[in-house]
């Protein structure tokens, strides 16, 4: 049954609105599914849900596309205006609806993390922002992603920390321990408390709290010296010189060399918005934030009001996840926020004092603001080009397959093994022509035929496409495929061809291959390759998407073969099925390990008996 939207049904819209209380809360507008398409928040809910179905011609696009939309809405009453600004933030977050301005989480910037919620934290770089769990921090997203991984480097080298994602020996540290870059983590030499202290010093780093460390520092480095502990006053000597040096190239200085603030500004070019956010302590830029949030287009120029409605969405984004400590006391604005007042309260009460948003006026704020604005213009010129550059690509590779629209969804396929031993495929899709490896899928070959001495690179391909089609009708329509390429020459595309003629979708599908030696192009029914030129646009995004189907085969290939050859000697083993086998490679991480064990530590692992200890050390140590 169609739900008839509200807009068109005035006795329903009425009488719902009647139902809304005139108390502050959160309002969410709802489709004909259930869908969220707005999540907002209001004083007074009743008035403000009203107004969006009242004067419409004064509405932006989005908000007017949006309304057509809207069969039912939704409330959570609060008991003060700034508990719904921040519950309107928690939603946003959790849901993102459509037809709010969100910020694009599509990898182009980098985060740092910290996995506090482990005994001991692991400090990595990553451009997936995944909050499983809430004691984990992100800082960033950075800009500038090889100052950010040099910034790291060096943090690693003045402070011990783990260096390793596993550790490499069962029984002892390794040499990192030795020249004092690690603790011991491995071998648990230091507790989990003294290693939390370590890290939440790197984490004022990334706080833009690198003088407060220093200072911290420099107190710890003079009562080390009091003491007469010069070696250990030595290295905060080092550490300090080493924190002094961090990001001084890019640093810009202020006149003000007292000044702790955020500045905050946009460009955009009615599509996107390129949003960058200066980290100014003490009179010196220390970090450099970028976000991209999505634009409606519209017939005219964004208003000033709709530009600060992206800039507090920015805001609270960000500070939301952050330290209180560190929220800058004063953050400089491009513009004005509608809610500034309620904005300004929420981010005083998470800090604890009072913060001031400001829209500058005079000279040297007005100049920050300007430079803040010309780094996001740049960024936006860069990223335009990058999309004009995929742009151009898909539509070379419409042209080139007399496809009827650019192709969204790509979808490349690959097989990889050795004589038929570890056989493989890789499936891998790029999304508008960038990878979207959310969507990458890996295939074990099941195929009886297929085996060590007899490879079929042709029934491989039937069955990974046999697999992913079969069920082709209930596939919802953003995972259906534009085009998909398969990695080989006429023989290849031929048994795919089958494949989707004996599902009988061939002809729902555009379907043609790639072959390695010329970057000829074949399509089903013809025996010629198309017409084109190796370096053209359209046949480099499909060398890419060759290649990094390719890429992902040979690794899964790799990984299968390693695990394989890890089982081998094992096997040989009486006694030892299958579920010991992986017993004793979790407990000594390699065959070697298992090697050079002794009957003793062979025991010791559950499973294990004396009499099968004895065996396996037997096998390794045939007497002579």
């Amino acid at each position: 049954m169609t739900i008839i939207p509200l807009i068109e049904d005035s006795d329903r819209l009425e009488m719902r609105l009647k139902e809304i209380p005139p108390v502050p809360g959160v309002y969410f507008m709802k489709d004909g599914n259930e869908n969220i398409l707005y999540i907002g928040k209001s004083k007074k809910l009743r008035s403000r849900v009203r107004s969006y179905f009242r004067d419409r011609h004064n509405h932006s696009h989005r908000i007017n596309l949006m309304i057509q939309q809207v069969t039912d809405i939704e409330f959570i009453v609060t008991d003060t205006e700034a508990e719904a600004l921040a519950l309107e933030a928690n939603l946003i977050k959790n849901h993102q609806p459509h037809f709010n301005v969100l910020l694009k989480d599509d990898k182009k910037y980098p985060y740092l993390c910290i996995t506090w919620s482990e005994p001991y934290p692991r400090i990595f770089i990553t451009r997936k922002r995944n909050l499983s769990n809430p004691k984990d921090r992100y800082y960033g997203p950075y800009v500038d992603t090889g100052l950010l991984r040099s910034n790291l480097q060096l943090v690693k080298r003045l402070f011990p920390l783990r260096q390793r994602p596993k550790p490499l020996f069962k029984d002892r540290p390794c040499l990192n321990y030795d020249i004092g870059r690690c603790p011991g983590v491995c071998q648990q030499m230091i507790s989990p408390e003294d290693y939390h202290q370590i890290v939440q010093k790197v984490a004022m780093v990334f706080q833009g709290r690198t003088e407060e460390l220093i200072k911290n520092l420099t107190a710890q480095m003079q009562q080390a010296a009091a003491e007469l502990n010069f070696e250990t006053a030595a290295k905060f000597r080092d550490r300090i010189q080493g924190l002094q040096s961090l990001n001084q190239d890019q640093k810009v200085s202020l006149p003000d060399e007292t000044v702790s603030l955020d500045a905050i500004a946009l460009a955009t070019d009615g599509q996107q918005a390129s949003v960058q956010l200066f980290q100014i302590r003490a009179g010196h830029l220390v970090g450099r934030l970028g976000f991209l949030a999505k634009v409606y287009p519209s017939e005219t120029a964004l208003t000033s009001l709709e530009l600060g409605g992206i800039i507090q969405r920015v805001l609270q984004e960000h500070y939301q996840t952050v330290d209180a400590v560190e929220i800058p006391s004063e953050i400089v604005l491009q513009y004005s926020l509608q809610d500034g007042e309620l904005v300004a309260d929420w981010l005083s009460d998470r800090k604890g004092r009072k913060v001031t948003l400001i829209t500058p006026q005079r000279q040297a704020k007005l100049d920050l603001i300007a430079m803040v604005e010309r780094n996001a213009n740049y960024e936006l010129m860069r990223l335009q080009k990058l999309s004009d550059r995929h742009h151009q690509s898909l539509q070379d590779l419409t042209e080139i397959l007399d496809l009827p629209d650019l192709p969204h969804r790509i979808e490349g396929y690959d097989i990889s093994h050795i004589q038929g031993s570890d056989a493989v495929a890789s499936r891998v899709v790029f999304i508008d022509g960038l990878p979207a490896k959310q969507h990458y899928r890996q295939y074990k070959i099941k195929n009886p035929d297929v085996h060590s001495g007899r490879s079929d690179d042709f029934a491989s391909l039937a069955e990974v496409i046999g697999r992913r089609f079969r069920d082709y009708q209930n596939l919802e329509p953003q995972d259906k495929p534009d085009l998909i390429m398969i990695d080989g020459g006429k023989g290849q595309l031929s048994a795919v061809v089958k494949v989707l003629q004996g599902l009988d979708i061939l002809e729902e599908l555009k379907v043609i291959s790639l072959a390695k030696r010329r970057e000829e192009i074949f399509v089903p029914g013809e025996s010629q390759p198309l017409t084109t030129h190796p370096e053209q646009p359209g046949v480099q995004l499909l060398r890419r998407l060759r290649d990094e189907a390719h890429r992902f085969a040979v690794s899964f290939h790799r990984n299968q073969r390693s695990k394989r050859m890890k089982r081998s000697h094992l096997d040989d083993i009486p006694g030892l099925g299958h579920h010991r086998q992986k017993l004793l490679l979790g407990h000594f991480r390699s065959i070697d390990y298992i090697r050079m064990a002794t009957p003793t530590q062979l025991a010791e692992v559950p499973g294990i008996g004396e009499k099968l200890a004895r065996q396996i050390y037997d096998y390794f140590h045939p007497s002579t």
